[in-house]
């Protein structure tokens, strides 16, 4: 499965997603990397490389992953869950709006975010 996924692309599904207060972005060849954050203690970790077809996306609070989605050629799709981030749970592939879908419903679950 290819990954084709450009920085305009992630922004705009960042920028829908409503719930980041800044976000860092860096590109350099394949690799689109960077922060969105939610608040000073939880942000998250973006890396897409199109090169390796590898996609990460981590909830990080107070230093640490709680939750998050990857695909990698290793495992392909899989889910860090919440209460069990160190675990891999094999999910079918996710667009970037699912992606941040999914990271809404945890934020909610968390009280960390009201839709307005």
């Amino acid at each position: 499965m290819a990954i084709n996924i450009s920085a305009q692309d992630l922004l705009q599904a960042i920028a829908e997603a409503g719930c980041f207060q800044q976000v860092t972005l860096h590109t350099e060849g394949p690799i689109i990397k960077g922060y969105g954050y939610i608040s000073a203690r939880l942000f998250v970790r973006f890396y897409v490389n199109q090169h390796t077809e590898t996609i990460a996306f981590a909830l990080i609070q107070n230093q640490e992953r709680i939750w998050g989605i990857d695909r990698d050629n290793r495992r392909g799709w899989h889910q860090h869950p919440l209460g069990a981030p160190d675990s891999h749970l094999a999910i079918e592939p996710l667009s970037l709006a699912e992606i941040m879908q999914e990271l809404l419903s945890i934020l909610r679950r968390l009280q960390m975010f009201e839709d307005k």
